[in-house]
């Protein structure tokens, strides 16, 4: 049994979301949103950590990190899950992080998400994504979004991701999980292939550059449904990320693309819940309209937050609202509220007396 099995045994057990692995440190869990030493584990030396990495990757995986210094691939370990891993080099040399893909897709119900989540999914066409920083839960989101549309719909699915992470089986949709570097050579050419493969509905791990987002954009606009993520915390930041990835003299052609093919962008961050048990996704939601499309054609991008203001009704929200509602429900604390406010004006109470500096 390769030795890092051990440790990622034990990471459903006590609720860990990451275990994390560096020379000269012990090894540590993300727990709950905090990280922490794993109790009765000596500090990693060099050729140990070596040992234990090389142990579970494949030697074509070792020679890919040894010559880029970074890999990502995804190790399963039968009983427990599915496992992002993803080795790096850092100041003190060689170090990995695992994250945990639970066996078991979470439905949209489970996750607590919002109902507007559902006739997304419903939609035949278009472009819809789900943003946040790295560890907010985008990924579990996207596969209960997909999970809905494989239980309720008959549709030709394709993933396309780095690595593949939550395996779908086929209920009623076929689904086909195409994984970069192993199935296909990028992000780029498997999103290029969609249309030969008769995909109604396309999954992008990540719309990372200029190309992979322009041909995202095309599949949207000629009638598939692609789901995408990015790394952006509000509906209006996403809309000009994806802009600004392209040259400015082509701002206007995007803009006119993405107002005809924008169908709902989820804004998404995690927060731990009061007493610092568990976690609690908090949403933004962005529905396409008419209205968001004049927005975008116009560039008045700015305009995007009155129209999440007035569409409540269509299921839409803002990220501070919703930060708001819980921490007076009591769900979370006022001060983990703030830092993660996009309007910090309006949670300046709960810090004023904690030494934070204020917006």
């Amino acid at each position: 049994m390769p030795q890092i099995d051990e440790l990622l045994r034990k990471m459903p057990q006590t609720g860990a979301s990451d275990l994390m692995l560096m020379v000269g440190e012990k090894p540590k869990f993300k727990l709950h949103g905090e990280v922490v030493e794993i109790e009765g584990y000596d500090v990693l030396e060099p050729d140990r950590l070596r040992e234990i990495l090389y142990e579970i990757t494949a030697p074509d995986q070792a020679e890919r990190y040894q010559n880029h210094w970074d890999l990502d691939f995804a190790y399963g370990l039968e009983g427990v899950g599915r496992f992002r891993s993803n080795y790096f080099m850092q100041q003190t040399g060689m170090a990995a992080v695992f994250r945990l893909i639970p066996s078991h897709i979470m439905t949209l119900q489970q996750l607590s998400m919002p109902a507007v989540l559902v006739r997304l999914c419903n939609i035949r066409a278009g472009l819809i994504l789900v943003t946040g920083p790295t560890g907010s839960g985008k990924t579990t989101t996207l596969a209960a979004m997909i999970d809905h549309i494989n239980t309720h719909q008959s549709r030709r699915v394709i993933t396309i991701e780095e690595p593949v992470e939550f395996v779908h089986p086929n209920k009623n949709s076929l689904i086909s999980h195409r994984e970069v570097g192993t199935h296909t050579e990028t992000f780029a050419s498997a999103l290029r292939a969609v249309t030969r493969q008769d995909a109604d509905v396309v999954l992008v791990g990540e719309l990372r550059d200029l190309e992979t987002m322009g041909l995202a954009l095309s599949a949207a606009a000629m009638g598939t449904l692609v789901f995408g993520t990015l790394h952006t915390n509000s509906a209006p930041k996403t809309v000009d990320r994806i802009i600004d990835i392209f040259p400015s003299d082509q701002h206007s052609q995007v803009r006119t693309v993405l107002a005809e093919s924008l169908r709902g962008i989820v804004a998404q961050q995690l927060l731990r819940k009061k007493g610092g048990k568990g976690r609690v996704a908090v949403t933004e939601i962005l529905v396409g309209n008419q209205a968001v499309a004049s927005i975008i054609r116009e560039g008045k991008i700015e305009r995007i937050i009155s129209v999440l203001q007035a569409g409540k009704r269509e299921g839409m929200q803002i990220m501070d609202d919703v930060l708001d509602a819980l921490v007076k429900e009591g769900t979370i604390d006022g001060r983990d509220a703030y830092m993660k406010a996009n309007d910090k004006s309006r949670f300046e109470k709960y810090v004023k007396d904690d030494g934070l500096p204020e917006a």
